[in-house]
């Protein structure tokens, strides 16, 4: 009785369409799971250089706009529209909006007897339609303690609107013809402390109030390209503070561009960041660009 079966030649062939099928199909699935891998990280470093720019726009939403500068490393800065590319951390004074609703109303009565005009130390302001019980509890929520209208801390500080001629320098400062004016509170009026040297500073009827300066400094921590960025904000410069004693919070790990530009009014923010390495070796990276009004 006959029995049907394979020939030699048969299983040769059968052996080398299987090989030939094993070493296509592995390529594919390789390709599929680095493009899976490659896919992952962008959507991953995609949603985070979002979210960072957003923190970053919604804070500098409400910032004093001509206040803002930059300062290279030495501490040297200019402002926002003369920079070059060496100029890497960005500061600007804040306007205390979470104050703002239902605290300070960003008017000064100049006609009213509650508002010395000279200005001279223990002068007076009166902040017309302000509750500065609600300001000074939400500034020292804010500042952890550490600002206060009482005179328990730090003094926030008035900006007037409308001084036509300063240096960028000046809103970091406080003094006679600066635009900052350390004040603290006596009801509803604003009251400058004693030690303060501004006689006849001039002020004017709009003001902002402010509680902390904020920055955005690249603090290194691979090579040129790898940094973390770093938000510093709860310092006041009007009390010759720097940005070095406030309070920081790391907005982004391994970035590699952070860059600046202003148009007018617009500032346009480029962000790149990489992955560092953490896509199987795949070096991944993602650029963002965001304008800012």
């Amino acid at each position: 009785m006959k029995r049907k079966a394979f020939t030699m030649l048969e299983l040769v062939f059968v052996i080398v369409i299987l090989g030939i099928v094993a070493s296509i199909g592995a390529d594919i699935i390789a390709k599929l799971y680095e493009n899976y891998l490659k896919t992952r990280s962008i959507n991953r470093l995609q949603s985070q250089t979002e979210l960072v720019l957003d923190q970053i726009a919604k804070r500098m939403q409400y910032r004093i706009k001509d206040s803002v500068r930059v300062l290279d490393t030495a501490g040297a800065f200019v402002p926002l529209p003369d920079a070059n590319s060496s100029y890497t951390i960005l500061e600007w004074i804040g306007i205390s909006n979470e104050s703002f609703l239902g605290g300070w109303s960003g008017f000064i009565d100049l006609d009213s007897n509650d508002t010395n005009r000279s200005l001279d130390a223990n002068g007076r302001l009166k902040a017309s339609g302000s509750d500065l019980n609600i300001t000074n509890n939400i500034i020292n929520a804010l500042t952890y303690g550490d600002v206060s209208l009482d005179g328990a801390g730090d003094a926030p500080a008035l900006i007037f609107k409308g001084k036509s001629s300063y240096n960028i320098g000046e809103y970091y400062t406080q003094g006679i013809d600066n635009h900052t004016l350390r004040v603290k509170r006596n009801g509803d009026n604003f009251t400058i402390p004693a030690d303060d040297n501004v006689t006849n500073s001039e002020i004017f009827e709009q003001y902002w109030l402010s509680h902390s300066a904020f920055s955005i400094v690249p603090v290194l921590v691979g090579g040129v390209n790898d940094f973390n960025l770093t938000l510093r904000y709860n310092y006041q410069p009007w009390e010759d503070e720097n940005s070095t004693v406030g309070n920081s919070s790391v907005l982004m790990e391994h970035v590699s561009t952070f860059r600046f530009t202003q148009i007018g009014e617009t500032i346009r923010i480029k962000l790149c960041i990489h992955d560092d390495n953490r896509s199987g070796g795949y070096n991944f990276a993602f650029c963002k660009e965001r304008v800012i009004y």
